[in-house]
């Protein structure tokens, strides 16, 4: 059966799990998982997203992401498959890292406390795994992005959002007393994971009030057809990257019959090609058969050989 496509919106907000291969492990040491915090960093850069939680555990990653560009499926595509290569090519290992399809569960963000409730599920999944002991902090556990939340604003990533949790947990502002006020009720909710009083995360494919989950299924309902019938949502990456060519044969005064007379390997070529690279999901081919420069593999390698 065909897959169903994701359901996708500007401001869209979702809790995405992903296992490894097998129920395998995903990362083999800390540097893997450095390397996939960076990853995860560039996929926001590229796509806009905006990170509300995130947590790394031994066979499996959480992350509460906002798509303001209503781009999951591009931006979890590159994802997904640039952090496989880089593992790797590190480890010198083959084949897939993460099994099937991730899980995405689409949630409501209008400050009815549905945020909080899977960005706290995401922030208590060390003390529910038992890698806690009880005299450790919260903060302690170093692969959340809860010990980001206790930082000073100006000592996080910026792809790190912290406003909307706070907002649902009644704390206005990102002050030092907001942020120990946020750490005391956060001690609260791990000592009721511990005691078994508190509430379950809720399953399904949404979370979210009643009206919510109908206005998500009237999406639905305008998407059938076609679009359930073939494969995924096509790439909406392609959009900006177009504008970027655009932006950038403008600053240059070039048309665009000009890149097919340069060499496929122009330094100016390159330039863009570069800046495609590090702003859009999409793929070499992409980029080669754009800025006429060549095959896919010829572009990557020249990429890889010179100098920025």
């Amino acid at each position: 059966m065909p897959r169903q496509v994701r359901i996708q919106y500007p401001g869209a907000i979702y809790h995405i799990m992903s296992r490894g291969n097998r129920r395998q492990e995903i990362y083999l040491d800390d540097v893997d998982r450095q390397d996939f915090l960076k990853t995860l960093a560039e996929a926001c850069q590229k796509t806009g997203w905006q990170v509300h939680a995130y947590c790394l555990m031994s066979n499996h990653y959480h992350l509460v992401a906002e798509t303001p560009n209503a781009n999951l499926v591009a931006g979890m595509a590159w994802l997904q498959s640039a952090y496989t290569i880089r593992l790797n090519h590190r480890h010198k290992l083959i084949g897939h890292v993460l099994s099937g399809r991730y899980k995405a569960q689409l949630v409501e963000g209008s400050g009815t406390g549905y945020l909080r409730t899977a960005c706290d599920y995401v922030h208590l999944n060390p003390v529910r795994a038992g890698l806690l002991t009880p005299e450790q902090p919260l903060q302690s556990y170093p692969w959340t992005s809860y010990p980001l939340y206790l930082l000073v604003p100006e000592r996080r990533p910026p792809w790190v959002r912290t406003d909307r949790l706070l907002g649902e947990w009644g704390i206005p502002t990102d002050s030092p007393a907001g942020r120990e006020q946020f750490a005391v009720r956060m001690e609260a909710r791990r000592t009721a994971e511990l005691t078994g009083d508190f509430q379950e995360m809720p399953r399904g494919w949404c979370l979210g009030s009643e009206e919510f989950r109908q206005e998500l299924l009237l999406q639905m309902t305008t998407m059938q057809g076609s679009k359930f019938a073939g494969p995924e949502w096509k790439e909406t990456g392609q959009k900006k990257a177009e504008g970027i060519v655009a932006e950038e044969l403008q600053r240059r005064g070039w048309s665009n019959a000009v890149l097919g007379q340069l060499h496929k390997a122009d330094p100016q070529k390159l330039a863009i090609a570069r800046r495609l690279r590090a702003e859009t999901t999409v793929t070499f081919r992409w980029i080669a058969d754009h800025l006429r420069m060549g095959a896919a593999g010829y572009l990557s390698n020249c990429l890889r050989t010179t100098k920025q």
